[in-house]
């Protein structure tokens, strides 16, 4: 294992297979662990201080999450997502968001979901100098809350189940292609477009979002 897959190392000895999920996920979204790499079991186990029991729970949770792929025999290494699957995802993310949208702006009185929309992009705004990661993470945090303010359960589920694809395609893209997606402008917009409380302008802000972010990671 390379030198960058470090952050592994050292789990503490409660709630291993989370803390296992949690350090894996962190090494696949990083690049730490690149796509196609094959996942060695005997050398992660070692690394992570942890039974092949309970590493092969927390790699079948990632498997579930998308983040790994299945080969011949069942081997498992990182997912990769070639250009198709970067759009069926975003495809999916616009159907999602399109629906919260659509709930948020028929709330007769929008001023508190307003207050926590902009809140969230204030915060892409003020981490636009630093790493991509935190970058990414504030970007999402957008996307989270807009689902979340819904009050939808099964909606919020549905977006989460697919959080760690949309951290491989957005971090594998690169920085400079990533960096077009997190505009706080284009944020804004949707936003806006909710404040409105017209249903058509504030889905298609999404729909546009959507489709120029899948073009731009697949560019």
């Amino acid at each position: 294992m390379p030198a960058a897959t470090a952050s592994l190392l050292g789990l503490e000895k409660k709630s291993l297979r989370e803390q296992a999920v949690s350090s894996l996920r962190t090494a696949i979204t990083s690049g730490a662990l690149e796509p196609g790499r094959h996942l060695v079991e005997t050398e992660l186990s070692d690394m992570l201080q942890i039974s092949r029991g309970t590493l092969r729970e927390a790699l079948r949770q990632l498997a579930q999450e998308g983040l790994l792929t299945s080969g011949t025999r069942g081997r498992l290494s990182v997912r990769h997502l070639d250009a198709k699957e970067i759009r069926d995802i975003f495809a999916v993310r616009a159907a999602l968001e399109s629906l919260a949208v659509l709930t948020l702006c028929e709330r007769p009185n929008r001023t508190a979901v307003i207050k926590s929309l902009r809140s969230a992009v204030d915060r892409m705004n003020a981490v636009a100098n630093e790493s991509l990661e935190e970058r990414i993470e504030a970007d999402l945090e957008f996307h989270r809350t807009l689902c979340t303010l819904t009050g939808n359960q099964t909606l919020l589920h549905s977006w989460a189940s697919l959080e760690g694809s949309i951290r491989m395609s957005i971090m594998f893209a690169g920085l400079e292609k990533a960096v077009r997606n997190m505009r706080v402008d284009r944020h804004y917009e949707i936003v806006a477009a909710i404040e409105t409380g017209d249903p058509e302008a504030a889905r298609s802000a999404v729909v546009d979002h959507m489709d120029v972010a899948a073009g731009n990671l697949v560019a």
